[in-house]
């Protein structure tokens, strides 16, 4: 008898201009090249931006997403990375807020990635949680959203349906953390073995 074949997790990842290139890079490599078999994919990534256009990341990368906001697939999975475009561009925009609170009104899960935690906090969404981010905006998020229960010195923090995780190379942590959620630790190891990143499943 065939093993029935399990369809991968949708992942959708926000890119705006001055994201952080390995806020969405270094989760965009764990789930791409994740496999629960040979050849058998965990998750489909998909990229999106506002209004579909190509983006400019920090340091002039450009990157072209796949989806706008309008035309994004179902998600079991919404990151919302951070960089100096989200805590001083994207935060001031009201649709990304609504945008990303539609996600969570839906029952989606939802991570983010350094100051892509800000965005979450200005949204609402981590009132009377735990939460992290990068170590040089922890003060900002605790002097400027007083009901987040800011964490310091973790590399993530789960609440299960929010996940938020410190600075640039902890959202890969995270990530993996994510893998182990969805597939299992073995299939988590074995996704930091295949990238060649020194990881091992700890708490949050």
């Amino acid at each position: 008898m065939e093993r029935p074949v399990c369809k991968p997790y949708q992942v959708g990842i926000f890119l705006f201009d001055e994201v952080e290139v390995l806020d969405f890079a270094g989760p965009f490599e764990v789930f791409s090249i994740t496999e629960t078999e040979p050849g058998m994919k965990g998750f489909q990534v998909h990229t999106v931006s506002a209004d579909g256009g190509m983006i400019r990341a920090r340091n002039g990368l450009q990157v072209q997403p796949q989806y706008s906001f309008d035309q994004l697939p179902r998600l079991d999975l919404l990151i919302i990375p951070g960089g100096y475009g989200a805590e001083e561009i994207e935060i001031y925009k009201p649709e990304v807020l609504n945008w990303i609170r539609s996600y969570a009104e839906a029952g989606v899960q939802i991570a983010s990635v350094c100051t892509g935690a800000l965005l979450l906090a200005e949204a609402g969404l981590l009132d009377g949680l735990r939460a992290t981010t990068h170590w040089m905006d922890l003060k900002r998020l605790e002097e400027d959203y007083p009901h987040v229960e800011v964490q310091s010195g973790v590399k993530f923090v789960d609440q299960g349906w929010i996940v938020t995780s410190g600075g640039i190379s902890a959202g890969i942590h995270m990530s993996l953390h994510m893998v182990g959620r969805y597939h299992g630790m073995e299939v988590a190891k074995l996704t930091a073995k295949r990238m060649e990143y020194d990881w091992e499943p700890e708490a949050e």
